[in-house]
C-alpha cells in the first residue's frame, strides 16, 4: 500500500500525506443509472461527465434496468488512480485497473479514484452501444 502512496503521490506531484487527503476529500460525480425503474432497459442518465485531473472522486454506477450490464471504461480505468471499489458497503482494494463492472441484478457499486491524465474516455455496456448506452468521461 505504501508503494502505490509513492506513486500517486510522484504522479500527482505530492507528499504522502497529501495524497491521502487528496481520496478522504473526494467529490461525488453525477449517479450513472443505467435503465430506469418505468421498465425502460437502454436508457442511460449520464451521457458525459467532466472532471479535473489530479482530483479525487466517486462515481456511483446504478442498474435499475432488466438486463445483464456490463459496463466497459478500459482507457479510464487505466488512466485511473482506483482507491477502491464498493458494493453493499463491501469494499475491493486493488493495485491496477477493473477489467469492467457486472450487473446481473439491480443494485449500484461505487468507484472511487483519483483521475490521472487529462482526456476524453469512452464508456459502455457491452452489447448494448447499438441502444445507445454509450457515453464519455471528459478529464481537463
Amino acid at each position: 500500500m505504501h508503494l502505490l502512496w509513492f506513486l500517486l503521490a510522484g504522479l500527482l506531484g505530492l507528499s504522502q500525506a497529501t495524497a491521502a487527503d487528496l481520496v478522504k476529500g473526494r467529490t461525488n460525480l453525477p449517479e450513472l443509472v443505467l435503465g430506469n425503474d418505468e421498465g425502460r432497459d437502454y436508457v442511460v442518465s449520464q451521457k458525459q461527465i467532466e472532471m479535473e485531473s489530479g482530483k479525487s472522486y466517486r462515481l456511483s454506477v446504478t442498474a435499475k434496468g432488466g438486463k445483464e450490464y456490463k459496463f466497459f471504461a478500459p482507457e479510464f480505468f487505466r488512466n485511473s488512480w482506483i482507491n477502491q471499489i464498493v458494493i453493499n458497503h463491501l469494499e475491493v482494494h486493488m493495485q491496477g485497473a477493473p477489467h469492467h463492472l457486472e450487473f446481473d441484478d439491480q443494485g449500484t457499486i461505487h468507484v472511487e479514484f483519483v483521475a490521472i491524465r487529462p482526456g476524453e474516455y469512452p464508456w459502455y455496456i457491452q452489447g448494448l452501444e447499438a441502444q445507445g448506452m454509450t457515453g464519455t468521461f471528459i478529464v481537463k
